[in-house]
């Protein structure tokens, strides 16, 4: 996802373009975890090979041992001292300011009695000791061409760190993978993913499953060809690579992939590829018994017509960037790819596969079990980046995942077998549907985008229904929380020439609230009948991400500064505390010395921040960001002051 370009000649940088806890059950287990987390590490596993026992951290409700806690990506946490009885009496504990401005995405680790504060560009780093006042025991600030901001999509984020083996991981902006010793802040090893001189660059947080590191790619709107890479915990050697577009063997897809559907490995979606292209024409669907199926090397075949001087495929795009997550008796990893390069659909006809794409991967391999295209041929900009929920129900093994497209999909996490597909809203309308026997969206040629056409009225706009901010599953009301945005757009593309290491765009949009008058919310969501419970309006985007806890609370924050709780049941809002800048990180919570803490990162920033930020005042600058969010200006100073804030009763 990325920047919209004017077409212009005269681009001086990318940013231009773009520009009760569980009220003590047992105080003797938690004085004696309390008198082994002596230093920052203490806590965690000396024996990591398994796996077993960061898995053991993830499952200890104190902690909050991975991105989104868990390797389920599920956001949610058994701790319920605070609940809706004494959420009245919530208060800031400590806060802590980063020093650093801009967006910041992404939330903490408590490992022990550590926790570990990540910035956004230039990705510093800071251990604090719980036991001392949040001291600082040491500190990280990695050194990075300043260059680097100029080619990072949608602010200069960071969405995280990683924890295993008694290191911390930080994948930076500039494409290195830092492993840092827990302890002591020392650099153990580093590796160079990515090379910003091709405009390629990381803001994706790094996870660790079993004795592995995985990280992935942006800049697809650089025609960057991404990938997914996994890096042996111990010594930082590469492991597996697997690309999102190319040979079968570059995107490490096995004989049996798709064996249960094999109809996701279609030559074709629909029945007028090249038809499809022109103006006032649409993509007529496939039904399952007229779709070709199984092909092999899709990843080239769907990419029909030559760009530039290179074939589609080879400039692709297929960023990967969001989240992360596993499911170890399965052994297999799952996440998506985005957006295909390069925005102005006409010049790649076909399926272009494997963007869009979710993919379950065996862990030790990398080899695809499946993969399903969510949206083939994207012409909006819809990356499937967002998080995959990994949730049991019914006696079913099941993914959950919210894309940027506007639907919510359901699948068996075991063969990708399609379950649910269902608009998240209303006014979603590029498409009627999804076809649950081929998977293949029913799109409304209307809403199709042809160069040098200006297409109206598109819904969801190219930011999605919703974006990297993660959802939350509760264990306890089997519900989803989703938080949204609630955006329209008009979409033009235009010629774009590929330059290898120059912005690569070819389309100019504008952003606008849509029917229902604001500009985002936050939603319940049955994931097996694909059905929203209850929906609360916000007068802009919900751009954090989400938690659940035991107690029935919901926690997210806000773009005009505020941090709220409300009730998982009915959505009612039951408290509010404002912060010093619109907050786009996530929600998470953690115990210490038998008392719950919940925190958040606040920092406006983002696609929905970074005309804010830079002062873009033109209605399409920043992706059409400085348009559809300028009001932002009236809640926060610009740029956002980065701090951390902690509240306990």
């Amino acid at each position: 996802m990325l920047v919209i370009q004017r077409y212009s000649n005269k681009i001086q940088s990318f940013a231009d373009i773009f520009i009760s806890m569980t009220l003590l059950k047992n105080l003797v287990a938690i004085f004696a975890i309390t008198l082994c987390s002596i230093s920052p590490v203490n806590a965690a596993p000396a024996d990591h090979a398994s796996g077993d026992a960061l898995q053991h951290l993830m499952q200890d409700d104190q902690q909050w041992a991975s991105p989104r806690k868990d390797y389920s990506n599920q956001g949610y946490s058994k701790l319920s001292q605070i609940n809706q009885d004494n959420i009245n009496r919530l208060h800031v504990a400590w806060s802590f300011a980063t020093g650093v401005t801009r967006g910041h995405e992404g939330s903490p680790l408590v490992i022990g009695n550590i926790m570990y504060v990540h910035t956004p560009f230039p990705n510093n780093v800071y251990a604090l000791d719980l036991n001392n006042n949040q001291k600082i025991l040491w500190s990280y600030f990695p050194k990075q061409e300043p260059l680097v901001q100029a080619i990072l999509c949608c602010d200069s984020v960071n969405r995280g760190l990683s924890y295993g083996d008694g290191k911390i991981f930080l994948q930076q902006n500039d494409g290195v993978l830092i492993a840092l010793d827990a302890n002591t802040g020392e650099k153990v090893w580093h590796v160079k993913v990515n090379d910003p001189k091709t405009g390629a660059t990381n803001t994706n947080a790094t996870y660790v499953f079993k004795d592995k590191v995985f990280t992935g790619c942006s800049g697809g709107e650089f025609g960057i060809r991404c990938f997914i890479a996994a890096y042996n915990i111990h010594d930082g050697s590469l492991a597996w690579k697997a690309y999102s577009m190319g040979s079968d063997s570059d995107v490490l897809i096995g004989a049996d992939f798709n064996h249960a559907n094999p109809q996701y490995s279609a030559l074709s979606a629909y029945e007028n590829v090249n038809g499809g292209n022109k103006e006032n024409g649409s993509f007529k669907a496939f039904t399952k018994d007229q779709l070709k199926f199984p092909e092999t090397d899709l990843g080239i075949k769907t990419w029909l017509k030559p760009q530039a001087v290179k074939h589609g495929w080879e400039t692709g795009g297929g960023p990967v960037w969001g989240w992360f997550s596993y499911d170890p008796k399965l052994n297999l990893v799952y996440y998506g790819t985005g957006n295909p390069s390069v925005w102005n659909a006409d010049v790649r006809p076909g399926d272009n596969k494997w963007a869009m794409t979710i993919f379950a991967r065996d862990l030790d391999t990398g080899i695809a079990k499946w993969g399903y295209q969510l949206t083939p041929h994207d012409e909006w900009d819809y990356d499937s980046v967002n998080e995959i929920i990994l949730w049991n129900a019914e006696g079913k093994q099941l993914a959950t995942h919210f894309d940027r497209n506007g639907f919510g999909y359901t699948f068996d996490r075991r063969d990708g077998t399609l379950l649910v597909a269902a608009k998240m809203h209303p006014f979603v309308n590029w498409a009627t549907s999804i076809d649950l026997a081929t998977g293949i969206p029913q799109k409304d040629g209307r809403y199709s985008t042809h160069q040098e056409v200006n297409v109206q009225g598109i819904c969801p706009a190219a930011v999605g229904i919703k974006d990297e901010q993660p959802a939350a599953y509760s264990q306890h009301t089997k519900l989803f929380y989703v938080p949204l945005n609630h955006l329209c757009m008009n979409y033009e593309s235009v010629e774009a020439k590929y330059v290898s290491g120059q912005p690569w765009v070819g389309a100019s949009i504008t952003m606008y609230p849509g029917p229902d008058g604001v500009m985002g919310g936050l939603m319940a969501w049955d994931g097996l009948k694909g059905k929203s419970i209850w929906y609360n309006k916000e007068t802009f985007s919900v751009w954090g991400g989400v938690l659940a806890t035991s107690a029935d609370l919901i926690f997210y924050g806000t773009l005009d500064r505020w941090f709220k709780a409300v009730d998982a049941k009915t959505g009612k809002l039951l408290w509010q505390s404002q912060v010093g800048s619109g907050v786009v990180g996530n929600a998470m919570t953690y115990a210490h010395h038998g008392k719950q803490y919940v925190a958040i990162l606040s920092g406006i920033g983002g696609w929905a921040g970074i005309a804010l930020n830079l002062g873009l005042t033109e209605e399409s600058d920043g992706a059409g960001a400085a348009g559809a969010y300028k009001a932002l200006g009236q809640y926060n100073a610009a740029p956002g002051g980065g701090a951390l804030n902690v509240f306990s009763l």
